[in-house]
């Protein structure tokens, strides 16, 4: 199988959980590239369901090997609890698991200084998690950030600690009003996790290569979505890492050689979590029916997803920046049953049609989409596996996307089972 970078194309919970899942079959190596504990990706096999948030999709194939870039920020408990609870279900995680040294470690600050900040923002919040993803990506941009590999020199951890501390404490006190944390409580902490993922720590760089060299194939997993990207996506409304497919190399410590497909994973509608501008959404009785039809509600949060219709112009946007060579749709069967589906082809903003994506939020703001309609189906796409066997009107509707991006839809999923999918072309 070639090496594929797994994107999603919207603004995150496009359905890469399930993908990565089923492409892991004939992978060997599955690699995380950015984000945190912030990511939800579902993957159902049979009757049971699994969340992950930072172990890689591929960890439930027990013959992959999995790896948590450098690109990640890693809370120790979370990643520590994860391992345990798929442990419990019987899942192998051992030898298979990978973490970067270079990963930077979410302290316990991080997580209080991102919950008081958006506290205080009151109704100009963006909607973070509060898991302390954005305050440990600026510690990452400032130099000041803590790694796992400094867990195994403990005079440097602990300088670095008390260092933070000075300035970490004046926020939370000073600014916040909130409650200071002493060094013994967050070195100690920390340090606790230390022997629990030492057999996991590893230098991902090289082990990743090496696996390139020796003609493996890898399958590069991101988290979020392109709209979600630091700086391709609608800032300030965004996460704090490189979510399109240039993550991957940056995030892993790989060139852009070894990269044989970029695939976007994109829903047959949009949603979008937290706040931030969404042209498409829909605040009406047809936005309900997505969202509950569709089960839009985090993985992570379980907060309910705002759904909008597509996006053809952020889909433009995704296309160039991550130079998609290949499109997955997902959750195609969520539109069954609709007569007409409507598709954005473009935003007028003052008198004019915008076709290209707009960098200015404050433009964003003011745009109202432009939409064509489209016939919907009466069949049932739900369970199908194969193209032929799709209601006709489902299969204009996909290659009408085809042709508006003229990028191949190359896999199509039609429910969340792992065989609930549709192969378009023989990514070995």
């Amino acid at each position: 199988m070639a090496n594929i970078i797994i994107v999603g194309a919207q603004w995150g919970d496009e359905g890469k959980g399930k993908i990565v899942d089923c492409l892991t079959e004939k992978s060997e190596v599955v690699a995380r590239y950015q984000g945190g504990h912030n990511a939800g990706h579902t993957v159902v096999i049979g009757k049971d369901k699994f969340i992950l948030h930072l172990l890689p999709s591929g960890v439930l194939h027990k013959d992959k090997l999995c790896i948590i870039g450098n690109g990640l920020v890693v809370e120790l408990s979370a990643l520590v609890e994860e391992i345990e609870a798929l442990k419990d279900r019987g899942v192998m995680v051992d030898r298979n698991l990978k973490v970067s040294k270079g990963a930077h470690i979410i302290m316990p600050y991080h997580a209080t200084i991102d919950q008081l900040r958006e506290a205080a923002k009151g109704d100009k919040k963006i909607g973070t998690t509060g898991r302390g993803i954005g305050p440990a990506y600026t510690d990452k941009a400032a130099r000041t950030g803590i790694r796992v590999v400094d867990l195994f020199f403990p005079d440097e951890f602990s300088e670095k600690v008390k260092n933070n501390l000075v300035e970490k404490n004046l926020i939370i006190e000073k600014l916040y009003n909130g409650t200071p944390f002493g060094f013994d409580e967050v070195y100690n902490k920390v340090m606790s996790f230390r022997e629990k993922i030492e057999p996991f720590v590893d230098d991902t760089d090289v082990t990743i290569n090496r696996c390139i060299e020796e003609g493996k194939s890898i399958l590069f997993e991101g988290a979020q979505g392109t709209m979600l990207d630091i700086d391709h996506g609608t800032y300030h409304c965004v996460t704090s890492s490189s979510a399109c497919a240039g993550g991957a190399m940056t995030g892993l410590g790989v060139g852009p050689k070894v990269i044989d497909e970029v695939l976007g994973v994109v829903k047959a509608y949009t949603t979008r979590v937290g706040g931030g501008p969404f042209p498409t959404e829909l605040n009406d009785s047809t936005g309900e029916l997505l969202r509950e039809t569709g089960g839009e509600y985090g993985a992570t949060t379980g907060r309910p997803r705002r759904c909008g219709w597509l996006d053809l112009v952020v889909l433009k946007h995704s296309v160039r920046i991550n130079g998609l060579t290949g499109i997955v749709i997902t959750k195609l069967d969520v539109l069954d049953g609709l007569k007409k589906i409507n598709v954005c082809v473009g935003y007028q903003y003052e008198g004019k049609i915008l076709t290209e994506f707009p960098k200015a939020m404050t433009v964003l703001d003011g745009c109202q989409p432009v939409y064509e309609e489209f016939d919907g189906w009466d069949g049932s796409t739900a369970g199908v596996r194969g193209f032929e066997k799709l209601p006709s009107n489902a299969k204009s509707y996909l290659k009408m996307i085809e042709q508006r991006l003229n990028v191949p839809v190359v896999i199509i999923s039609t429910g969340q089972d792992r065989d609930d999918t549709i192969f378009l072309k023989d990514l070995r």
